[in-house]
């Protein structure tokens, strides 16, 4: 019954560990999660106040495929604002969030055959869309020893004549890692006189700690007509089940291409959101964004400190996003095993690092209150203690 290409996909581990952690905590056991990549912050006022007056003026008909002229406007002021990008109108499109972006574009870019670099570990829907859309997943391994980040000698040796593109996060979801300015001009170097195009997934932007963010695209003229730029709110701004997602590209058919797939699948993203969006985008939520960046820091230095005094576990601070991408390799190899037994056992639940393509490590989110992550971490502590 089921075609070729549904038999690739793999279910989300991260989903599968959530929804056994709300089953658990709805049959009444006191179960800790730390495995979503969720802001635990409400949206910020002025974004809901733009959806209630949205909703009050009618504002519920079929828009424009790729979105209306002035959530565009809004999407285009932000990435030369923010990241000195230029583009035009039809150069960006908004989605249902940005696994819609990555998945419009694997499919209207992506032929059976071709290579996608992708850096290990990964966030988890990457591979996935890849095989589904016929690519062929060339991960390349990172680790605590490189930053958790590829060097130009790794893309050096895993291209091939057949690589289509590179799939770059910065900030990094799982690791926290960030790429410097130097860091792609290097990786720059490495792809001049390629094809190869760069899709830079940078929805952790507005959440760094340590360091600059610098947008892939921005660092030299090659580099921004090889690149497509994708990102949204989900975190920033605390907009996870809104579903608001945007890609640019300076490549005009692209977009028009990922235009004509989405007037056929999805059409328009929800109006209301695309009226929400905008103070989310144009600077009016700011001050919240900060807050939120704030209290992250805040929680991630002290959970960083109270992991890494754990015998057998390892962390390094991320610099950016709200996870610790912790080692575990003195413990287990097994971080399936390590965390389905930590959930069974401790009610702690976490993302084991085979997930994103890493063995011997979990991922914990730090979006959440400190007080469950001093908790959620004493019971860790307790059940490595005595881990065999």
């Amino acid at each position: 019954m089921l075609t070729d290409r549904m038999n690739v996909l793999s279910e989300s581990i991260t989903i599968a560990i959530t929804t056994l952690a709300q089953e658990m905590r709805a049959e009444g056991k006191n179960i800790l999660s730390f495995s979503a990549g969720e802001p635990d912050f409400g949206t910020p006022r002025v974004i809901k106040d733009a959806a209630i007056a949205a909703i009050e003026g009618d504002f519920t008909r079929y828009t424009a495929v790729d979105g209306i002229p002035e959530l565009k406007d809004a999407i285009i002021n932000k990435l030369q604002r923010d990241n000195g990008l230029t583009y035009t109108p039809t150069q960006v499109i908004a989605n249902n969030g940005a696994k819609h972006s990555l998945f419009n574009l694997f499919q209207a870019t992506i032929q059976d055959g071709d290579e996608v670099i992708i850096p290990a570990p990964y966030w988890v829907t990457y591979p996935e869309l890849v095989k589904y859309s016929g690519g062929i997943v060339v991960e390349v391994p990172t680790d605590d020893s490189n930053g958790f980040k590829i060097t130009p000698d790794q893309l050096k040796a895993a291209i091939t004549d057949k690589t289509k593109m590179l799939i770059l996060t910065t900030p990094s979801n799982p690791t926290g890692a960030i790429y410097s300015r130097e860091d792609l001009l290097a990786i720059g170097e490495v792809l001049k006189g390629t094809d190869i195009m760069i899709a830079s997934d940078e929805m952790y932007e507005k959440l760094v700690y340590d360091g600059e963010f610098t947008s892939v695209a921005s660092v030299s003229d090659d580099m921004f007509k090889r690149t497509v730029t994708i990102n949204g709110l989900s975190k920033s701004v605390a907009m996870t089940g809104w579903r608001f997602g945007y890609m640019a590209s300076p490549d005009d058919a692209l977009i028009k291409a990922t235009k004509k797939l989405q007037s056929q699948s999805t059409s328009n993203i929800n109006s209301i959101t695309q009226k929400a969006a905008i103070p989310g985008l144009d600077g009016s939520a700011d001050e919240d964004i900060e807050m939120m960046r704030k209290a992250f820091q805040s929680r991630r230095d002290e959970a960083a400190v109270l992991f890494n005094e754990i015998d057998g576990l390892s962390v390094t601070s991320p610099a950016g996003a709200f996870y610790l991408f912790v080692n575990i390799k003195e413990i287990s190899n097994d971080s399936l095993t390590f965390c389905k037994r930590l959930l069974e056992e401790k009610g702690v639940a976490l993302v084991p690092g085979v997930a994103f393509g890493s063995e011997g490590y979990f991922r914990f989110s730090f979006a959440t209150s400190i007080e469950n992550i001093r908790e959620g971490i004493e019971r860790i502590a307790n059940f490595v203690k005595n881990y065999q």
